[in-house]
């Protein structure tokens, strides 16, 4: 048989490949937190707020790379486009570590950032082309498991090389850890889109299903909400390290602090799993966002009455509380932008990943600059996402106070 496949993986290899291409991007994300001072200083960056720009540049090159490594995943197979990606993620990383100025350092970083859009777009196909219905939702249940637990321990992964050497050695250990990747996948991973079923790739016709879900209301709105909402992790990504080891004083006890506080997000998601079954996606988003945007609003209060620096066990908290809104948000937002694409999931899935990580990037990038040794930036920047990713909600219709119009 010509276009046959090999035999796939075993199942718990499977599940370990995945998880570990999968979780490469919360790794260069993470990693890089409690070296992001050492960044700035050494490449002469004169204001301490730029330095954020380390982690939201990569955001920025992944929504671009989404947009490419979408279509060309289903035209060329899954194989090729993660090829390409992570070769692209490796070469990011080698100017990155030769970088003698800032610029240079943010031109890797968006070079990392655009590949690891493939393998972001290659785990979830992968699984779709060999998995369905239950099966699928165990499959992707069994890698998030291993995904989540990455942010956690990445900053102190980050932490324990900056111990032994200088910030460059992040970038190296990064780049073995793609190379690993890469090579276990090239050896053991086969092909899982059969030719036959392969899409061609033709610019006009790619174009035309982007606008196409573009001007797709019931889609566009959690989309938009999604990068509104999510644009308040990066606000708080960019400026943990500052709050943290700045502010707070933590010092080492930044990368315990940062992944205790992941560990969150990861038992608010298992929770959003079983909540699901229960109760509409709808309600949930909503609800969530109300309540943090309640939340947001008292705690600005209460940090103001302390001059913008609270006690620190009130700070983690809040955090505490807005990381558990975030794991349903995400989750049921993403689901709420797919599920009216239909025949166009694919590309759906890249336009829906592009635009969300621009918005949040961009909110990201602008909101960061105001911090002031203070929390207040963050906690205003929460507030007003929750506003109007919940405004946004409402103007597509998906609010559970609207009714849903008659299908035909």
């Amino acid at each position: 048989m010509p276009h046959s496949l090999a035999k796939p993986l075993k199942l718990p290899e499977f599940v370990a490949l995945m998880a570990m291409l999968s979780s490469l991007m919360a790794l260069a994300i993470d990693a890089m937190l409690p070296a992001l001072a050492q960044i700035g200083q050494e490449l002469g960056n004169q204001h301490a707020n730029d330095n954020q720009l380390v982690i939201t540049s990569l955001f920025m090159g992944t929504a671009l790379g989404l947009l490419f490594f979408g279509p060309a995943s289903d035209s060329f197979g899954r194989k090729p486009p993660l090829f390409a990606g992570l070769a692209l993620f490796i070469v990011g990383c080698l100017v990155s570590i030769f970088a003698q100025n800032f610029d240079q350092m943010i031109l890797g970083r968006l070079l990392q950032g655009f590949g690891l859009a493939a393998p972001r777009v290659v785990t979830l196909t992968m699984v779709r082309d060999q998995f369905h219905g239950r099966e699928m939702a165990r499959v992707m249940s069994l890698v998030m498991m291993v995904f989540i637990l990455v942010p956690a321990i990445a900053p102190m992964l980050g932490q324990t090389i900056l111990w032994f050497a200088q910030w460059r050695a992040i970038f190296w250990f990064l780049l073995a850890m793609a190379l690993v990747g890469l090579l276990w996948f090239a050896l053991r991973q086969p092909e899982t889109l059969a030719r036959s079923k392969r899409a061609a790739f033709t610019p006009i016709q790619t174009g035309r299903t982007i606008w196409l879900v573009l001007s797709n209301k019931a889609s566009m709105g959690p989309t938009i909400a999604l990068g509104i909402i999510f644009g308040a992790i990066l606000i708080y990504l960019s400026t943990a390290q500052q709050i943290f080891q700045g502010l707070y004083h933590q010092g080492d006890r930044f990368a315990l602090v940062f992944g205790s506080l992941a560990l969150v997000f990861g038992v608010s998601s298992m929770l959003n799993s079983k909540l699901v079954r229960r109760y509409d996606m709808t309600r949930l988003a909503f609800v969530s966002l109300t309540a943090l945007m309640g939340v947001s609003g008292l705690y600005y209060f209460f940090a103001q009455a302390w001059d913008g620096v609270p006690p620190f066990w009130t700070l983690l908290v809040y955090l505490s509380f807005f990381y558990f809104c975030m794991a349903i948000l995400f989750g049921n937002l993403n689901a709420l932008a797919m599920e009216p694409l239909g025949e166009v999931a694919g590309i759906g899935a890249a336009v829906v990943g592009t635009l969300s990580t621009l918005i949040s990037a961009g909110l990201g990038m602008v909101v960061g600059q105001f911090y002031n040794d203070t929390v207040v930036p963050l906690v205003l920047g929460v507030a007003f996402s929750a506003l109007v990713s919940a405004l946004v909600l409402i103007w597509s219709g998906k609010a559970p106070f609207i009714e849903a119009p008659p299908t035909a």
